[in-house]
């Protein structure tokens, strides 16, 4: 089984959105905590103000299960409280991987070690 995206639409109440933002790093923190399948998560906003979350997982079932118990989790709990009115949830399977990062990073590529410039770790000059 594949990977799924969660989108998730809503609002957000008025005069929350400010707390909204400020919490929503801590909150997908605890998530990650609770729940491992939880690969990456994005916020994004409409056109029309209102919000659409996407949440990618490492398969339908750790979606579900988030889905279901995510409510358990204390710092989602008091994230929702700034959700006016939810638009749905829906779960989307992954068909076609990410064709662009495999363009971009060659199989067999690693990347930099941080602290410094490549030609001096092999004794180089810069």
């Amino acid at each position: 089984m594949g990977q799924v995206f969660e989108l998730a639409a809503f609002t957000v109440r008025e005069g929350h959105q400010q707390a909204f933002l400020a919490e929503r790093k801590g909150m997908i923190t605890a998530l990650g905590r609770a729940f491992p399948g939880l690969v990456s998560a994005w916020l994004t906003q409409r056109d029309d103000g209102s919000w659409l979350d996407v949440i990618l997982w490492r398969s339908r079932a750790q979606a579900e299960h988030a889905a279901a118990h995510v409510t358990e989790v204390p710092e989602a709990a008091a994230w929702f409280t700034h959700i006016d009115q939810s638009r749905g949830i829906e779960h989307l399977e992954v068909r076609s991987p990410n064709e662009l990062q495999r363009l971009l990073i060659p199989p067999g590529h690693q990347p930099h070690r941080r602290g410094g410039h490549p030609a001096r770790a092999r004794g180089g000059g810069a």
